[in-house]
């Protein structure tokens, strides 16, 4: 079997797990991989507080919005506001880039409230641009009132979505950066990262704390291991750092990832008839990777002619890869050409030739590799 270096996440993880789950604390989770697909649920669409983790939305509004060398000058307003903080002063100058830091590893409210101040001019217009983001991504059980995540009446969201959310930050990359950063002085302040997976579980990337009374231990993290990333969210989880690690060990334990294809590679090589070349390339013409449970039969075929008759444009389908899972078709690659191969107007096809080429060329072999 032929097999070319992955890319592109894909999971089937629906068809059924090797082994259980882990209990956990939470009364809501989720872990998925960044594209969604689920290995692990509980919960996770309930509409529940969900405190600092707000902060991701925050950011990823920001980010969307603002640059980060932008200027941002501090109102008493932000310094006033409750709970967690960077110890903002009033009339104080830092960048975007700098609250952002100070938002997400500190988790400091006054840097989220300066910040909506600065992108949208209020509290509310900031929360109709949270809102609007969430309705863009498909989130119909999250809805924001204010940046931070101090509890507030109409001011939820759920696992899965919070899940959706952070996967969208992720794809910034001064979010991942920041996120990912244990310690760092910002406008001289020393500050720490309250995400303690970054220090105890290996390949931890970050991402967001949270709690308050009303909305318990809230956590959304990422980790990556074994070829793949995953996202897990926990929701009123007593124990969430215990939580995380548990699902992570179990999905990296249970699942494998295993190389399709990748883009522009070339697969093989056919031989081409009347051609002013003797062969052709044919390349993969997408990236294609699987994540299996343990135990899972993965087999895969081209359908490919065993030869091809001059001309062949480049960029034209030639075939396909076959992709099955346990006796189950689960994707379809398309093969192209590499190349360009131009008829050799020298050698001369006569009538029964022509119809055999048609024939060829439209009748694809089963070739297994």
């Amino acid at each position: 079997m032929k097999k070319i270096a992955l890319m592109i996440v894909i999971s089937l993880l629906l068809c059924g797990r090797a082994a259980a789950a882990p209990g956990i604390s939470a009364k809501a989770a989720i872990l998925c991989l960044p594209d969604g697909r689920v290995l692990y649920e509980s919960n996770a669409d309930a509409r529940m507080l969900i405190a600092s983790t707000t902060k991701i939305m925050t950011a990823l509004v920001v980010l969307e919005n603002c640059a980060p060398d932008e200027v941002v000058k501090v109102t008493a307003k932000s310094t006033a506001v409750e709970g967690s903080s960077m110890y903002l002063k009033p009339g104080e100058e830092l960048t975007v880039e700098e609250l952002l830091y100070g938002m997400l590893i500190c988790s400091g409210n006054d840097a989220a409230h300066a910040l909506a101040l600065h992108t949208a001019g209020s509290i509310e217009a900031f929360a109709e641009l949270m809102n609007n983001k969430a309705a863009e991504l498909g989130l119909e059980n999250t809805s924001f009132r204010n940046p931070h995540g101090l509890d507030e009446e109409g001011h939820y969201s759920t696992a899965a979505d919070l899940a959706k959310i952070a996967s969208a930050a992720m794809g910034h990359e001064l979010f991942r950066e920041i996120v990912a950063t244990k310690n760092k002085v910002v406008a001289g302040r020393s500050l720490v990262n309250h995400n303690k997976l970054l220090w105890s579980y290996e390949g931890a990337m970050g991402v967001k704390t949270g709690y308050t009374k009303a909305a318990g231990r809230t956590l959304v993290s990422s980790a990556e291991r074994e070829g793949f990333t995953l996202i897990c969210v926990t929701l009123c989880a007593p124990d969430d750092w215990d939580d995380h690690m548990k699902l992570y060990d179990w999905a990296f334990s249970q699942y494998n990832m295993h190389s399709i294809s990748e883009k522009g590679r070339e697969y093989c090589r056919l031989p081409v008839i009347s051609g002013v070349a003797e062969s052709v390339g044919v390349r993969c013409s997408e990236d294609f990777s699987l994540l299996l449970k343990n135990g899972d039969g993965l087999e895969t075929k081209a359908l490919l002619p065993k030869f091809v008759y001059a001309p062949v444009r480049e960029g034209e389908i030639a075939g396909s890869i076959e992709v099955s899972v346990n006796g189950e078709v689960v994707k379809t690659i398309p093969l192209v050409y590499s190349e360009s191969v131009e008829q050799d107007e020298k050698i001369k096809l006569d009538f029964w030739g022509r119809i055999k080429r048609w024939w060829i060329l439209g009748n694809l072999q089963v070739i297994k590799y």
